[in-house]
């Protein structure tokens, strides 16, 4: 049962990172346009500047849950790498729980404002020619929150999994 939700959650977080990967080749085009533009033909666009900005934030946002899925999150790990396996699995588990649940829970629960303040505001760039509709961009803020909140009980439940199989591995 636990190894078929840890497939459903990782199959999820392998759809976000084909998006972010796809975001990034958006990003990268997105650059050369604008440098082309602006070093060759003398012209450059604001709306296209913002666009990196906002496409790259999207990316860190986005991509927090697959770095977590894939266990490529920044870590202390000068103790944790000659740990055991059952060992990791509950430092895991125990970090998931005391570490991103509550604070992924706080940001997204404290930036629901700060997108609803910039929808009712109708909040556009402050630049000229800049983009519009930037209450879009914040509505990732606590969006991407509540995937890392999904995303870490998939890796919970992995975890789960890792730490009864090195249990079962010890027993023999």
């Amino acid at each position: 049962m636990l190894i078929k939700a840890e497939k459903i959650f990782d199959t999820i977080a392998d759809y976000i990172g084909y998006l972010c990967s796809f975001l990034m080749i958006a990003m990268m085009l997105n650059i050369f346009y604008d440098v082309f533009m602006r070093y060759v033909f003398k012209s450059g666009s604001i709306a296209f500047q913002e666009l990196e900005w906002h496409i790259f934030s999207l990316i860190i946002l986005l991509g927090t849950s697959y770095a977590l899925k894939e266990d490529a999150h920044v870590r202390v790990d000068i103790l944790y790498t000659k740990f055991s396996e059952k060992k990791k699995a509950l430092v895991n588990i125990v970090g998931a729980f005391l570490f991103i649940t509550p604070i992924a829970l706080l940001i997204a629960l404290g930036s629901v404002g700060f997108v609803m303040e910039a929808f009712s505001t109708h909040e556009i760039s402050g630049d000229p020619g800049g983009l519009t509709h930037r209450w879009i961009l914040k509505a990732f803020i606590p969006f991407s929150f509540w995937l890392l909140i999904f995303i870490a009980t998939g890796f919970v439940i992995k975890n789960i999994n890792l730490y009864r199989k090195a249990t079962l591995e010890e027993k023999k």
